[in-house]
């Protein structure tokens, strides 16, 4: 489709992501927040059936917020200032649900994936609780217009602060944040945990760092699980190349730790979590680099 065709998106989500970069980079870390965008154009409100608060059940409140703290430290943060429920950037560029669309999608379109059957590619069909969020199928043109000029976008600054990162220092390790609902995981048994990480099972990054992470939180009092039930998305499975020297790890926080889940206003308890998390950055910046490069001179 000639660039000519492609719709203009709303002035207020450009530029489509915020970094807060240090002076001086202090170790090889970049944390990403894809999901706690919180502006939502009163075009995109006008195409949903559903009210902004329940548009907002899909995203990762305040985990921009909570996290921010830890990029005072002297590493950069990424964060998408679009809300998931517009574009998710956690996905393929193109996993679209032919069900939203008012035309056949083009061939290089995957339509066929796990994402895409549940309602949540990169087009998101439904909120995170089920609900569909159009009145009326929408054009091509302006799933096309979101990708070209908010995910592009997004994943050129990620990727070139992942780069940077490893030309810096040797390797690099992304730690991508998002929060999870609290409700019952209805196949495991029992409550979710307080996190979840993530590192595709061993695949995207080398398991002392998973380890030094799941260590540290559990020390702090948080219950921990490793992969299940989320291992990680798109962002952790494409940077995550521990041969490369780019190491990947997802964060999922539970929603109910620090926000009231109905309302989506803080809780008290907000600031507790978000000072926990940047005690689990002190060590995590100065002394996790210092055992990968040892197990690394001993090999």
């Amino acid at each position: 489709m000639p660039a000519r065709d492609i719709p203009i998106i709303p002035a207020e989500l450009l530029p489509p992501y915020t970094i807060s970069e240090p002076e001086r980079q202090v170790a090889p870390f970049v944390f990403c927040s894809p999901h706690s965008g919180r502006i939502y154009p009163q075009s995109f409100i006008a195409q949903s059936r559903l009210t902004p608060l329940c548009l907002r059940k899909s995203e990762d409140c305040f985990v921009d917020e909570l996290i921010a703290p830890v990029a005072e430290l002297g590493v950069p943060l990424i964060s998408a200032r679009f809300p998931r429920a517009f574009l998710d950037v956690n996905r393929e560029p193109y996993e679209f649900d032919p069900e939203i669309f008012d035309e056949p999608l083009p061939d290089y379109a995957n339509t066929q994936s796990v994402r895409v059957a549940g309602g949540l590619g990169t087009i998101a069909r439904i909120v995170a609780d089920g609900e569909e969020i159009y009145r009326h199928k929408i054009s091509l043109a302006d799933a096309l217009a979101r990708v070209q000029q908010l995910y592009i976008p997004f994943h050129a600054a990620l990727c070139e602060l992942v780069e940077t990162t490893r030309q810096q220092f040797g390797y690099a390790i992304l730690i991508d944040c998002h929060s999870m609902p609290s409700s019952s995981m209805a196949s495991f048994g029992g409550p979710r945990p307080d996190i979840v990480l993530g590192d595709r099972f061993g695949a995207s990054a080398d398991n002392k760092i998973s380890r030094f992470l799941r260590d540290t939180l559990t020390n702090l009092g948080y219950k921990v699980h490793m992969n299940r039930p989320y291992a990680g998305g798109y962002i952790t499975e494409h940077y995550g190349r521990p041969a490369r020297n780019v190491h990947a790890v997802q964060i999922e926080i539970n929603r109910g730790l620090y926000i009231d889940e109905r309302t989506l206003r803080l809780k008290k308890s907000f600031a507790t979590l978000q000072r926990d998390l940047q005690t689990l950055a002190v060590p995590l910046l100065n002394e996790l680099p210092a055992m990968l490069e040892y197990r690394a001179a001993a090999e």
